[in-house]
């Protein structure tokens, strides 16, 4: 397929005193690439490449609600404070356009000319308006006449006396019309609502064929229909477009006041929000784009081309006809079953040693019956747990709702600050408030990123800790397509530093003692991985083994970033695997010789957070919530927590080494943003997410037959 140029103008690929240094959103552009290029990969299957579409699509809107809303703002703050930016704001956004329409020329030929001959190669037609039979038109026709009618508000535009709201993120079609009994006549300009909000996108059609299965999109029955709607004019053409707006919350103080009221104020404004992107079929004339850039008063930097359809997330709801030969073959969730047989004793398993599970490889129906567990054992007195996103029917937040009722004290942390997921953090608050949960929110000008649980069990010995830690949001969905560790463990070590985390989530008080194993977010994370890196650049530059490993969503905190050139000049030897956000640039002479850092996008989420660093041989292992990001560095309640059992470092480490020689997924990053294919050591094929399951699968059974 046809290769683009993103690599950044040189201000995105260095800061002003020169560093190698790759923007944020650049870098975010080339991750979401990759994902394009999985679209790409005629070794994907055919379903899952449309799924990939889906992908993009649905991270392009995220990144333009929030990302290029943000550079907007910083375009109209005064001169003082952009001085202070690394970056012209305005250049930002040319530059951003540039990549994003080079890439939505892909991405409409990789659905033009490569998705769309391989499905019907699979007997799966999408139907366009021209191409309907007889039999067809009159299923469109009464289909509209039937659901559609009630939702598509057709509107006929007057420049000066008409100007529609665009809801945010909803599809339109817009039209150009021509007045019958007077063709020469002025043109004119109509819009019609495309309710793909309230009724499925991909309608099936009846066959023109035995065994053809023929669909149709929801936009070309609107197309088929709109001449119902403005009798007296011929359509010219049709166009669809589609506005997104700024969804940040803007809270201008959070230190004063009711930081929840503001939140729930700033929600309702969420969709009201000014233009962040207005997307329009790129056949559309110049003249028409004039027209309704003036309708909406859209700037120039306000537009972006695409093809005639949008909204392409939706291709995650596309219809698989049961042909599961075009879907991915079928890895079986493998049961923990040390954990979930019900006939052991779930707190003596944890007793016995530390237990790690690996998602979406194995089930997590651990981490459920460890709550309900919990919920409903007479030796337990309290549990604790942290909430960043919720899902929507949770089995945990029911079990702590259990627990309540059975006796126990439960408290819950909600971060209601968690993009796009606040409505509904807090209306689990309120239903977990009713149910006699203590509930603690958010924090003035701090998110809680940390996933943390704590149960407090009477034993023989006394009361024991019980703490389960993660790498993932405490979120059942998630669990399935995301790659997360989760952890169990009673090591007082560990256990103690949970509950003293707790203490100061709900009283707001400073601990008084230093954590010792916990490198903790807002104490000690930053200053805690300095040191780490610090005593391998003292190994290196005693001629000593001086390695790191670090598996991260996201790096661009510019003093890490540097701390880690500094280390490679030292001579340490790092391994990086990032999945989204790399400023870091690798293989830089002077700066990164020794740095090597790879992506891996596949069927699973990347999403573990790993820290691994030599220290003489003692082989320091971390998990933890926190990317190297700048905001979760310096801005939240972060975790990174220390592995101590030989066993479960030693799976950690392994699955490390399967990820590093991963030649078919992995992806090597550098200042060209090229995202060519990782050269591992061995020629032998290497799909990490496919060889780590299995390599799961073999240790379980063997350590079963122990």
């Amino acid at each position: 397929m046809t290769s683009i140029d993103l690599k950044p103008l040189k201000e995105f690929q260095e800061t002003k005193d020169g560093l190698p240094y790759i923007h944020r959103d650049i870098s975010w552009l080339s991750f979401n690439y990759r994902v394009l290029q999985e679209a790409m990969d005629s070794s994907v299957p055919l379903l899952e490449r449309l799924k990939f579409l889906a992908i993009y699509s649905s991270n392009l809107d995220e990144y333009f609600k929030v990302r290029m809303a943000y550079h907007r703002h910083l375009v109209l703050v005064n001169k003082s404070t952009k001085q202070e930016l690394e970056y012209d704001p305005k250049s930002a956004i040319k530059e951003i356009r540039r990549i994003v329409n080079l890439q939505q020329e892909i991405f409409s030929k990789v659905f033009e000319e490569k998705i769309l001959p391989e499905l019907k190669d699979h007997k799966i037609y999408l139907v366009r308006r021209l191409s309907l039979n007889e039999e067809q038109q009159q299923f469109v026709e009464a289909f509209f006449k039937d659901n559609m009618l009630p939702y598509v508000q057709p509107v006929l535009l007057h420049q000066k006396r008409i100007r529609p709201f665009l809801n945010n993120a909803a599809l339109y079609l817009t039209l150009w019309l021509k007045p019958i009994e007077n063709p020469g006549g002025d043109d004119e300009f109509a819009l019609v609502k495309m309710p793909s909000d309230q009724l499925p996108r991909f309608i099936q059609l009846p066959p023109s064929a035995p065994g053809r299965h023929d669909m149709i999109m929801l936009d070309d029955i609107v197309r088929h229909s709109v001449s119902w709607m403005f009798p007296g004019y011929a359509i010219e053409d049709t166009f669809s477009i589609k506005l997104t707006r700024d969804a940040a919350l803007y809270i201008d103080d959070e230190f004063s006041g009711d930081l929840l009221q503001k939140i729930r104020s700033s929600l309702t404004k969420r969709h009201v929000g000014s233009t962040s992107r207005f997307v329009f079929d790129r056949e559309m004339p110049d003249a028409m784009l004039t027209v309704f850039k003036e309708v909406f008063e859209l700037e120039k930097n306000d537009t972006l081309r695409e093809g005639r359809y949008h909204n392409n997330f939706d291709f995650f709801k596309f219809p698989d006809f049961g042909l599961n030969d075009l879907k991915n073959p079928v890895l079986p969730i493998l049961a923990y079953k040390i954990l979930e047989n019900e006939d052991n004793d779930i707190f003596a398993k944890i007793s016995e040693k530390d237990r790690l599970l690996n998602y979406p490889y194995q089930s997590y129906a651990s981490v459920l019956r460890f709550f309900e567990e919990a919920a409903k054992d007479p030796l337990v007195t309290h549990i604790k747990i942290t909430q960043y996103r919720v899902a929507k029917n949770s089995q945990i937040l029911q079990a702590l709702m259990d627990a309540v009722e059975n006796g126990k004290q439960v408290s819950i942390f909600i971060e209601v600050k968690a993009r796009f997921d606040e409505e509904a953090n807090l209306s689990w608050g309120e239903k977990l408030k009713k149910a006699g949960v203590h509930v603690h929110y958010s924090f003035p000008g701090v998110k809680v990123h940390a996933k943390l649980a704590l149960v407090r069990r009477m034993e023989s010995t006394g009361a024991a800790l019980y703490s389960y830690l993660s790498t993932g949001n405490f979120h059942e969905d998630t669990a399935k397509v995301y790659s997360d560790f989760g952890f169990f463990t009673k090591d007082t070590r560990l256990t103690s530093e949970v509950a003293r985390i707790f203490t100061f989530l709900e009283t707001v008080k400073v601990p008084q003692q230093e954590f010792k194993y916990f490198l903790v977010g807002q104490f000690n994370l930053r200053s805690g991985i300095e040191q780490l890196i610090d005593f391998e650049i003292g190994q290196a530059k005693k001629g000593k083994p001086a390695n790191i490993i670090i598996k991260i969503n996201s790096i661009q905190d510019r003093p890490m970033v540097e701390k880690l050139y500094e280390a490679s000049r030292a001579g340490v030897n790092i391994q990086m695997i990032v999945r989204g956000i790399c400023s870091l640039v690798p293989g830089i002479k002077g700066y990164s010789e020794n740095i090597k850092a790879i992506s891996i996008v596949d069927r699973y989420l990347e999403h573990a957070r790993v820290f691994v660093f030599h220290h003489a041989g003692e082989e320091k292992l971390f998990l933890s919530s926190a990317d190297w990001m700048t905001r979760n560095l310096s801005f939240r309640i972060e975790t990174a927590f220390p592995i101590y059992d030989p066993e479960v470092k030693g799976d950690i480490l392994d699955y490390l080494q399967i990820q590093l020689s991963d030649n078919v997924k992995g992806r090597v990053l550098d200042k060209n943003l090229s995202n060519e294919r990782n050269k591992a050591e061995s020629d032998f094929p290497c799909r990490s997410q496919v060889d780590t399951y299995y390599m799961v699968k073999r240790k379980m059974e063997e350590r079963e037959k122990l």
